[in-house]
Formats: structure tokens, sequence, C-alpha cells
């Protein structure tokens, strides 16, 4: 059990939380959403006892250990893989040090003996003999085999790394949990590992999350950051996002009377009560839902960009032919003897290992990147727009090259080049401006403030825009072409879950072809029909399938250890 009493924090004028007072108790995942920058890692610092509130305190059950998800990469750099694990529970691993240090003297007085006794015995009761093996299962879990377990951290690439530090933070059975974006730089087997993890752990739990497949699994309540203020609903993500739509519905319903609000609340429930899985939390859940009233199903504040993609257009069938493609990058295979024909009204997803290999193939058939050997062909009536992972040059002042196709690949360098020069000192209105047919201020002022720029927020410099900001704003670009084929690299990150649930909205009504990748669960399993999993030494591509039957079939998890393998 941990929780806060009349906490506040702010930072000179901006309030972030006042007064909150809220329990989270054993038993029980809490998913701690809100806006970017609404506080949720702050209020997980100040819950870990990393972070000093203004005002107020955290209170935790007597003997409780507290454990956090860890951010620096590079704390335990000359400490070995399994020894990090092992200090996440800071007793033991310091038993386990003393222990050694008393061992190690050559000189072994009585008084050694009187405090290894001691030792010892503290280090039985806490499962101490179990601590190298449980840290070895954890670490294999997230994907660190066995050979890696006694190297040095600093030997480590960033993303194995985060692993780590997840294994450490979920190491010794902690009575209060506390994760900050635990899937990042997590494949789909391992975030699944995770949410089994979390369904079965028993203590208190509590994560922020972008990703709502990763919430609706793990959480049994959300707590809501907004206005400074956090309430606490029962249910998960998706229940809280839609029970507070219906509330906001109901509220704008003057007229219906109480009860048959009460019956649509009902019905409302009782979807979500059968759709609940796994019999631990599924039975606690359903019991928690049944309790609630219409009192306690609130509306919210939250507001939602409008995302929607129209093509100028209709392409033809022949979107894209790709033959023999191939493309390293300093000595590594990015991929090899690629094929693939790409179909009007495919929304391909992209999978695979490595985000560099997704990464070079975007940027090759966009023109930013020569492909070494093979032909990429798109067909003449198809108008493309890309969303790149790495947006920060059209904010800044730099001339952009851009690759204009000629319709015609035969040969991979084969384009035509326009350059656009981007001017970073302009407010958005201006910036915005530069990519559009349109030019009325209004329209664009219109433009802004359906993707939540309005008033000043649309004068803002495009320079210090936020990460979140900077996608919204990738976004209206790639609105205002009008394309009917959309390239996106992983454009979910750095967005918040209302931005991530408007643009997953978004492609599912587009009429077009969208190739792109990301690691949002929920977001691949209801945008793409169309499954690629790409490797360095070739491929799995499924059509008419949904991610989650492609996990699940067994003749493709015996093909892709295959492959896996074959690449290793």
């Amino acid at each position: 059990m941990i929780s806060a009493n009349g906490v506040t924090l702010q930072y000179g004028k901006r309030i972030l939380f006042e007064n909150v007072n809220i329990m989270f108790t054993p038993g029980n995942c809490y998913g701690l959403i809100g806006a970017n920058g609404s506080g949720k890692s702050t209020f997980l610092k100040i819950l870990a006892g990393l972070l000093e509130p203004n005002a107020g305190s955290v209170a935790a059950g007597k003997n409780e250990r507290i454990s956090f998800l860890k951010q620096d990469q590079f704390a335990y750099d000359e400490f070995t893989v399994l020894s990090t694990v092992i200090m996440g529970h800071e007793r033991l691993y310091n038993i386990i040090k003393e222990k050694d240090e008393i061992y190690a003297k050559p000189n072994f007085s009585d008084a050694d003996g009187i405090r290894t006794a001691e030792l010892e015995h503290e280090f039985a009761d806490m499962n101490g003999w179990d601590a190298e093996p449980e840290a070895a299962k954890l670490l294999s879990h997230l994907g660190i085999p066995d050979a890696m377990h006694q190297v040095l951290m600093k030997q480590l690439e960033a993303s194995e790394k985060v692993r780590v530090l997840l294994a450490q933070a979920l190491f010794g059975n902690p009575d209060v949990l506390l994760l900050d974006e635990p899937t990042n730089h997590l494949d789909v087997e391992t975030c699944m590992w995770l949410e089994d993890f979390l369904y079965e752990f028993k203590n208190t739990a509590i994560v922020v999350s972008h990703d709502r497949h990763f919430l609706d699994r793990v959480c049994t309540h959300i707590a809501d950051i907004d206005y400074g203020k956090i309430q606490l609903f029962t249910g998960n993500f998706s229940f809280w996002s839609e029970s507070s739509q219906l509330a906001l519905r109901q509220k704008s319903e003057a007229n219906k009377d109480i009860e048959a609000r009460r019956k649509e609340l009902q019905a409302f429930i009782a979807r979500f009560s059968a759709n609940a899985s796994k019999a631990r939390q599924a039975t606690s859940r359903k019991k928690l839902l049944e309790k609630l009233t219409l009192e306690d199903i609130k509306p919210s504040s939250r507001k939602y960009p409008y995302v929607a993609f129209k093509p100028e257009r209709d392409s033809g069938n022949d979107l894209l032919e790709i033959e023999g493609l191939e493309k390293s990058i300093e000595g590594e295979i990015m991929f090899t003897g690629l094929n693939l024909r790409v179909d009007k009204g495919d929304k391909i997803a992209f999978l695979g290992p490595l985000d560099r290999v997704k990464t070079t193939l975007f940027q090759v058939l966009m023109g930013e990147l020569a492909a070494d050997k093979g032909t990429f062909k798109w067909g003449a009536s198809t108008a493309r727009a890309y969303y790149p992972k790495e947006n920060g040059k059209y904010f800044e002042t730099a001339m952009i090259h851009t690759k204009k196709s000629t319709g015609n690949h035969d040969r991979p360098d084969h384009h035509s080049e326009n350059k656009i020069e981007i001017k970073a000192d302009l407010n958005l209105v201006d910036w915005l401006r530069q990519f559009s047919k349109e030019t009325d201020e209004n329209f664009i002022r219109g433009f802004l403030g359906r993707m939540l720029f309005s008033g000043e927020e649309s004068l803002k410099k495009a320079s210090v825009l936020s990460g979140g900001e900077r996608v919204r704003c990738m976004l209206s670009r790639m609105m205002l072409v009008g394309a009917n084929v959309l390239i996106l690299d992983e454009p979910t990150n750095h967005l918040d879950l209302e931005s991530i649930s408007s643009l997953n909205k978004g492609l599912e009504n587009f009429g077009g072809t969208v190739l792109f990748s990301s690691h949002d669960h929920q977001f691949v399993q209801t945008v793409a029909n169309r499954i690629i999993e790409l490797t360095p030494r070739g491929m799995i591509d499924r059509r008419d399938i949904t991610l989650d039957d492609y996990l699940a079939d067994p003749g493709l998890k015996a093909k892709r250890a295959a492959l896996y393998a074959k690449s290793v």
C-alpha cells in the first residue's frame, strides 16, 4: 500500500499537483495517465521518494519495499548485469556485499563470525539463496541470454540496458512497483511476458504507459491527472475512455431521465465485465465494475485532435514493386534480396527486432537513401506523404532535400530533386502555411485549432515545440498534402493517449494505402490488414491477418523462430 496525502508540487507559478489525496492498495495495478507535461513521471518520483513535494507527504506500509524503474542507463556501467538486477533489492545486495567482504578477510575474528551469523540469518529470511536464479530467470524472460549475465553493463547496447533495469525493478517481489514506460524498447513477445507478470503480481503496481493495449491488459484502475488533480477510476484504460465519453454524452442529454441513463450505464458495465479475461483479475474487476453508480462515472475534460487523411485523387491498383532490394549501413546488413509487391488498399505494419531496418527501408523508398542493389518502382498515380521518426530538421533552419519521384525507379538512385528551405523562426501559422496550397490565415488557424493549437498556441515558434507538439505539426503537414499513400515511421512516439487514439482512428478510416512501423500493439492490431516481419536475413509476409492472430499462429511461431535463428 502507498498513499499521497495533501501532495502539492509547483514550479514557479505553474502548479502540477495541488492537495492530492490518493491511496493505492495491494492486489491492484493502477495506470497513471495524463496529457504530455501533466506530471506523470514527476508524481512517480514523488511516490518513490526521489523528489520532495512542496507540501504533503507520501506514506507506505510498515517495512514495505518500493521499487522504481530507473532511467539512468550509465549508473551501473561498472557492475555486472546479474549484480545490477540484484541491486534492485538494496538491503539484500548490501548483505551479500558485506558477507563477501568479511569472508574475504585473511584474518577472521570472533566479531566477524558473530556478524556473519547475523547476516546469514537475514540473508536466509530474504530467500537470498534464490536471488541469482531469480535474477537470471527475469533476465532471460526479458531477452538477456545467460552468456551476458556476467558481462559489465557498459558492454551492453542501450536497448539491452533498458531491459536489465526493468529486471532490476521487478526483482525480489517488491511491495510497491513503480514503472515509467516499461514497454519502451521491448519486442512484442517480451511485452506479452511483462503483461502476464503484472497480471499475476499480487502487490501494488503503478504504471505510466502510452500503450493502450498494455494498460487494458494489466490495469484494474486508472489514475487520471487532470487540472492539477488526480482522480481514481475503476476499470482499465478502454473502460475509462469510453465511460468518460458516455458520461459526457449523458450530461449533454438533459432530457434523458435518470432511469434511462442508469440502464445505459448498466448495459455498458455488463459489456466490459463480460470482456474481461484471466481468472483472478477478471473476477475482482467485474465485482468493482458492478458496484459503480451514475455518480462514479465522470466526463473527462481531455481534448482529442482531429486527424483525417483525405486523398486528393485515387491511386491505381499498382502501388509499389520492389525487386532484389539490398542495403547495408556501416557493414551491417539492413535487408537483402527484398522482393515485395504493395497493392492498393494495403495497410502494412512492418515488424522486426531492429527499428533501424524499418527506418532504412522507408528512407530508401522515399529517396533519402540509395539502395546498394535492386530496384523499386512506385505507381504513376501515387502521391506520398512521409512521417520520419527523426523529424527535427523540419523545425530547424536548414535546407531540406526531397526526392521527387518520377514514377520510375529502375535504378535505386533515379529521382529528381526538390529543395525546400524550412524556416524555424516562424510561428506555427506561418510554418504550416509553407506546406499548404490554401494560404488563407483563417484556414491555417482553423486547421491548427483542430490539432489543438488554438489562440496563442498557434503563434508559438516552431523551434520551441515539445516532442508531442512536433508530431502533431508533422501530421498536420501530411494531412495538407492530400496523399493516397502514407508512410509512417513510429508515429506514436511522443504522443499522448488522446492523440494516439485520434491518429489510430484517422488511419482506420483512411481509404488509401499505409506503410508503417509501430510498437503500439493496439495501433497495429486495429490499423494493419497485412503484417510483414522484416529481419536482415529475410521476411514473413501475411495478408488479411491481425497482429493477435499473427502472434498466436503456431505455424508462424515456428517460422519466426527459424528466421531469427538464421539471423543471429
